[in-house]
């Protein structure tokens, strides 16, 4: 097997906490923090941290506003997240394929 394709996996989405929040919301045009918080079954700060990550990374876009006079934060893709979600999900197909036998 060719170890190149390993080396190339974006760190940023390859942890486990950001792959599930990626693939939630590749899933869906918008998420509220609770959506992700409650489904993921993370606490508050660990799902904060890593909406950080994927925010400085150019991954989500996150948005405050209220609803009903109570805060609501929710969390979108944004284009250059799809692509790298994309092109991660694309590279682990490739790696799939090179561990089928032939």
């Amino acid at each position: 097997m060719n170890p190149e394709p390993l080396l190339r996996l974006d760190r940023v989405i390859h942890e486990r906490g950001r792959l599930a929040i990626m693939s939630m919301l590749a899933a869906s045009p918008e998420l509220s923090f609770t959506e992700l918080r409650d489904t993921l079954e993370m606490t508050d700060g660990n799902l904060t941290t890593h909406m950080r990550t994927l925010q400085e990374a150019g991954y989500v876009s996150i948005a405050k506003s209220y609803r009903n006079r109570r805060p609501l934060t929710t969390v979108s893709l944004t284009a250059a997240g799809r692509r790298a979600f994309a092109d991660y999900v694309a590279l682990l197909e490739d790696i799939i394929q090179q561990t089928k036998p032939r």
